[in-house]
């Protein structure tokens, strides 16, 4: 019964489906043979008279340019619309039909519009074998498709492929470049928060490390003062994130393109790690500072560690940048880069520590 139901429906939609091209080609060939009349009216020197020989058109006398035109389209319309009309099928055979399971999942649940922009990489994505391992392509494709605004991922039903590593020989090891201080460049916690009582930001309750790598602020935060930290990372599969879960933090996967998965005016503290440097283009660093404003409360934090960039940039560039925020500077701190890389491109470090206006 369902099967002649959905057959029935089918018939309905060819019938409905040819109909509406018939029309079309009706409404056209009206409109052509207007045209048409319009121009044989206006062209009346056209011929003389029946017995006469045709008298050679003046420029006055011919066609306007735009009907021309118009007579042009509208044939060039009835010849597509008839070859749809004889080869119905041709209307999709410019690409292959999208992935079952790509089908399936349209119908249940909405996908972002960044993922259907990109149409190749989706399918190839979506296309495997239901209740099987997931491809071994999946982390690259993912990432792909990450990277240009396809979040959140579209969901799956197959077994993702299990980390081996086991980080588990972390998970008591508490990172000393938390506790100590070596340079200016160095924030260490008790630092942090000797400063926030000073400024008046303390208690620091609920940070968000961007580019936490494997949890080692979260863990020193949590044994200081403890305040819960969500750490996020910038890439799939990150190995530093298995270590994040194994010392009890939930490692979020959080794109620099996508916005906080975080409520507005919550956050006592945001941190961005050595990933957020100058190799992230300008206009992307401005959405993610204004996207930490977003998060912050007031009186918040925003603490820049080791951000690098070249030397000549960081006055006219991105001192601007972050004096946009408006935010009071609390520690502001610059060094050379002294490894090769930053010999080689004459590059800095920024440590800064700002504080979000109270409200007023």
């Amino acid at each position: 019964m369902r099967k002649d139901k959905m057959a029935a429906g089918g018939v309905g939609a060819g019938t409905t489906y040819s109909m509406g091209l018939n029309l079309l080609l009706l409404v056209a060939m009206v409109a052509t043979n207007i045209l048409s009349l319009y121009h044989l009216s206006s062209s009346h020197r056209l011929f003389s008279s029946p017995t006469s020989p045709p008298l050679p058109l003046s420029s006055s006398d011919q066609a306007p340019e735009h009907l021309l035109r118009q007579l042009h389209t509208i044939r060039a319309t009835i010849s597509h619309l008839s070859h749809l009309h004889t080869h119905p099928s041709d209307t999709s055979s410019s690409s292959p039909p999208p992935p079952p399971e790509l089908l399936l999942l349209s119908r249940l649940s909405a996908i972002s519009s960044a993922c259907a922009s990109h149409p190749t990489l989706l399918r190839q994505y979506m296309n495997y074998t239901p209740f099987s391992p997931c491809p071994s392509s999946s982390s690259s494709l993912a990432e792909s498709l990450l990277l240009r605004g396809c979040h959140p991922l579209p969901r799956r039903r197959c077994f993702s492929l299990i980390p081996t590593s086991n980080p588990s020989s972390l998970s008591n090891t508490q990172d000393p470049n938390f506790l100590s201080v070596r340079s200016t460049l160095d924030l260490s916690v008790p630092q942090l928060l000797r400063l926030a009582r000073i400024s008046g930001a303390a208690p620091i309750n609920l940070a968000l490390d961007v580019a936490g790598g494997s949890g080692s602020l979260a863990d020193a935060l949590r044994r200081a003062s403890n305040t819960t930290v969500l750490t996020t990372t910038l890439n799939l599969g990150h190995p530093f994130s298995q270590t994040a879960a194994s010392r009890g933090f939930v490692p979020l996967h959080s794109p620099l393109q996508s916005r906080f998965p975080v409520q507005d005016g919550v956050l006592d503290l945001v941190r961005t790690g050595h990933a957020v440097n100058r190799w992230i283009p300008i206009p992307v660093l401005e959405f993610l500072v204004y996207d930490v404003d977003r998060v912050l409360r007031p009186g918040g934090l925003l603490w820049i560690d080791h951000f690098f960039c070249k030397g000549v940039d960081l006055d006219p560039v991105y001192r601007p940048l972050v004096s946009r925020l408006g935010y009071r500077t609390i520690k502001w701190a610059v060094g050379d880069k002294t490894d090769a890389g930053g010999v080689k491109n004459r590059e800095v470090y920024l440590t800064a520590l700002l504080q979000k206006p109270f409200a007023a």
